[in-house]
């Protein structure tokens, strides 16, 4: 039986460096597999004016798994300062390479698994009612609609006549906008579409199902933005009438959701979002479980297979060139483990996930983020574990 095959996208910064240290543990783990490089990222925008070249949308449709690392994205002005003069005058606009991928394989499905682990000295505390120190558990799979919405690309800056004047028929924006003159108006949309919405929407409840949550919450906002907010929380309402009435619906606005995941986030159990809406909370609620040094995503196609997995947080330049590197590789591992699931060898994910777990309670080993320094290429000699020595660590638990 041949190997299969997983395209590695590195990208910018740190992406390399963690990259490798989940490499090196799926190997550990017993994971054979054969592994093609893709290029991807800021280098290749400023030389070849692509963040994203054929070359690698190609290896990702041919062998359809990609472990991502980061990448460095910049406003649109310092984008095009930095590419390469020849290409300047080709009217090129720099867009995420990451976001390019999502549209282009349609990976609609984003989930963001937020689960704390005993022992870890980031976890979230509150005082308790009796004046102690609580520390809840939080265990919360955030289910993302990663190609829609406010991410969609559709915008303007000066819109065209056809544009402006379609915009005009709109009352409210006639009323609150059409005194500005047009080349002072930028207008980014946000569409929801049905198909995706219920594709987001069964994907949340079926996760619930599989792996027991009694709660789905839509976090949106349909008091105000009544369309698309509204039209997600309707079908949802539809949905659980009609095939999920053990689980329960609940609905937040986003903005008191955020207040509300630090007052009782072990309440919550499967979390969906749009897709701006999906990106805050999911972030939010990483912020409990330690960071982003432990937020894990995967990002999929259930029709094609395509799928993507990749840490949440950026590419962090700095610390890429310090000699001996210092980031907490373990969000990039624990995607690895969500790569693992998804394409069903489960027991290799669980071992990697009880190895992570055993570090982090046993407290021996610890990356600067955990010990809470500053990100300094000197927290090696006061006591932090370097990226490598976090990696080896999580192996000798296997």
């Amino acid at each position: 039986m041949s190997k299969r095959t997983i395209v590695l996208l590195p990208g910018d910064g740190i992406g390399g460096v963690v990259l490798d240290a989940a490499v090196k543990v799926l190997k550990a783990a017993g994971f054979e597999a054969d592994y093609v490089t893709g290029d991807i990222g800021w280098e290749f925008w400023k030389k070849e004016g692509n963040p994203l070249p054929q070359r690698t949308i190609d290896l990702l449709e041919e062998h359809k798994i990609a472990l991502f690392g980061a990448i460095t994205s910049k406003p649109k002005d310092a984008a095009f300062e930095e590419l390469d003069p020849e290409l300047q005058a080709k009217g090129l606009v720099y867009s995420s390479p990451i976001v390019g991928l999502r549209q282009h394989f349609k990976l609609d499905i984003c989930m963001r698994p937020c689960k704390s682990y005993i022992g870890n000295p980031l976890n979230f505390i509150r005082r308790a009612a009796g004046g102690g120190v609580e520390e809840p558990q939080v265990d919360v799979a955030i289910f993302r609609q990663n190609t829609e919405g406010l991410y969609g690309g559709v915008e303007w800056s000066n819109p065209d006549d056809q544009v402006y004047d379609a915009m005009m028929t709109h009352p409210k924006f006639a009323k609150n906008f059409g005194w500005a003159p047009k080349e002072e108006v930028s207008i980014s949309t946000r569409i929801f579409t049905k198909k995706y919405t219920e594709r987001i929407l069964r994907a949340a409840f079926e996760h619930a199902v599989k792996y027991g949550y009694d709660n789905v919450t839509v976090a949106e906002k349909p008091n105000v933005i009544r369309e698309t907010s509204g039209m997600m929380f309707k079908m949802a309402k539809e949905m659980q009438a009609k095939d999920y009435p053990q689980i329960q619906l609940w609905n937040t606005n986003i903005d008191a959701q955020m207040m509300w995941l630090t007052k009782n986030p072990e309440d919550y159990g499967v979390i969906v979002a749009g897709n701006m809406f999906g990106d805050i909370v999911s972030d939010g609620f990483a912020g409990l479980i330690g960071g982003l040094g432990f937020a894990a995503s995967s990002q999929y196609n259930p029709d094609t297979g395509v799928a993507v997995f990749e840490p949440t947080h950026g590419s962090a330049p700095k610390y890429a060139d310090y000699e001996t590197s210092i980031v907490n590789p373990i969000a990039m591992i624990e995607s690895a483990c969500m790569m693992l699931d998804f394409i069903d060898e489960n027991e290799k994910a669980r071992r990697i996930r009880d190895a992570v777990a055993a570090v982090i309670k046993e407290g021996k080993v610890r990356t600067y983020d955990m010990m809470k320094m500053r990100g300094r290429a000197d927290v090696i000699e006061h006591g932090a574990a370097s990226t490598d020595q976090m990696a080896d660590a999580i192996i000798a638990k296997l």
